[in-house]
């Protein structure tokens, strides 16, 4: 049974959380400060993490960003009080893999969880067929069927949408894909028109693929179109 970790201060918020999470099969355990957010994940071992932004003792970004600084690719769903787009962006910044703004239904709580989850968990059986061949660019392979990517030897730390992005910009090798349609193509709600989604993932992406992030060997910049991916 997958064990999700819901953390937020407000104990209304938590139950309500917890019963949904329960009734669709999840086990849920809880949290109320950022510190004991952290232990629990040590102690605890969950699978997933629904990490409140404003919390006491240390606050949910810092709790992120720590986690991602230890290299915990744990699943985060971040909840945020503010309808603060810098907020948002900085959170998927820090390794959210998405976030949700109060109030919400509990409903599109638990589809969140499982979306992120179905990206997490896919294992496609391996084929013949293109889009699960291993693809090589330069330094880079890219598995489809396992979500990995490794450079020369070494495997790169890629979250879910850092894959899902890379991996359909490599299918599209040369051509160039404008924010909108890479919006479109990897994410699936919320974000139409948010093109700074696309350039935060981006970044993300050269910082773990680039040896000069500023001069990128692979994922180019076409000025006032959007990007596209060479080998």
């Amino acid at each position: 049974m997958i064990k999700i970790l819901v953390v937020d201060d407000e104990v209304s918020i938590v139950k309500l959380l917890q019963f949904n999470l329960e009734k669709s099969g999840f086990q849920v355990a809880t949290a109320f400060d950022g510190k004991q957010a952290l232990e629990m994940v040590k102690s605890e071992q969950p699978d997933f993490l629904i990490l409140d932004l404003m919390l006491p003792k240390m606050d949910g970004m810092d709790v992120c960003k720590t986690l991602r600084q230890e290299r915990n690719n744990i699943p985060i769903l971040m909840l945020t009080a503010k309808d603060d787009e810098l907020d948002k962006i900085l959170g998927l910044e820090l390794g959210a893999d998405d976030y949700l703004t109060k109030p919400f239904s509990p409903r599109e709580v638990v589809a969140r969880v499982k979306a992120i989850l179905r990206r997490y968990q896919i294992t496609p059986e391996v084929g013949d067929s293109p889009e699960h061949a291993v693809i090589t660019l330069g330094e880079i392979r890219i598995y489809p069927e396992k979500y990995e990517v490794y450079r020369n030897e070494d495997k790169i730390e890629l979250t879910p949408k850092e894959f899902e992005l890379l991996h359909y910009l490599a299918n599209h090798q040369g051509r160039v894909l404008t924010r909108d349609q890479l919006l479109n193509a990897v994410w699936n709600y919320d974000f139409i028109g948010d093109s700074r989604i696309v350039d935060v993932h981006v970044s993300h992406l050269r910082e773990k693929l680039e040896d000069d992030t500023k001069n990128p060997r692979y994922i180019k910049t076409v000025r006032g179109l959007g990007y596209k991916l060479e080998g």
